[in-house]
């Protein structure tokens, strides 16, 4: 295999080689989706369940730092979406920026959780030998408050470190965008990245609703 500029041998033009990158990542994408739909499912059927105790547990989880964060990344996938419009009309300085901006506003995201992830562990609320949810509760209420905090733990630590590897990507995407590697001929990695990370963005619009407004009236 030979590459020519950005053309790899295997491929005749630019657009043929961007299709088959982007209809890889989609492929990798309803993977993501089935990985997920995996924990969603086994929430809901646990919140079926447990109701009454899950509701008790969620409002135990703040808020407000939660809506903070959906609103970082709703602006996160502007800013994303802005650098791929920049890319395809060849404005390499605005990609820059965009990325840029992108990166910090998912930097803050995941500041904001582990700020949140702190209040728990001083409130025991970590799932484990130290897990106490309410003082004085019997054993089934704490166990399934338990329950909660082990599906909210797993859900949002797996949806911060698909962040946490978008942040490299867009590390990466910077670094080649400062370059000037990124023309309108030639701009796959930025869309490819944005699928991701607005792929990313949406579940975390599912999650926050999930585990975060449970019964708030």
């Amino acid at each position: 295999m030979h590459r020519t500029g950005e053309l790899y041998g295997q491929y005749k033009t630019l657009e043929q080689q961007r299709e088959t990158a982007s209809l890889g990542m989609w492929i990798f994408l309803s993977t993501e989706v089935l990985f997920f739909g995996g924990l969603f499912m086994t929430y809901t059927l646990n919140r079926s369940a447990y109701s009454e105790v899950f509701a008790v547990a969620s409002k135990s989880i703040n808020l407000r730092l939660g809506a903070i964060n959906t609103v970082v990344l709703i602006a996160s996938s502007l800013t994303m979406a802005m650098s791929v419009w920049a890319s395809q009309v060849g404005k390499k300085k605005l990609v820059t920026i965009f990325l840029i901006a992108t990166l910090i506003l998912g930097s803050v995201f995941l500041g904001i959780k582990a700020i949140e992830y702190h209040e728990k562990f001083v409130e025991h609320h970590v799932p484990g030998l130290d897990f106490n949810f309410e003082p004085g509760a019997d054993i089934a209420t704490n166990a399934h408050a338990q329950l909660f905090f082990s599906l909210y733990f797993g859900m949002t630590g797996l949806h911060a470190l698909h962040m946490i590897v978008g942040a490299g990507l867009l590390i990466w995407l910077i670094k080649q965008s400062m370059a000037g590697r990124f023309t309108t001929e030639y701009n796959t990695p930025v869309e490819n990245i944005g699928l991701y990370w607005h792929f990313v963005d949406i579940v975390w619009i599912f999650l926050f609703p999930l585990l975060y407004l449970i019964d708030r009236h």
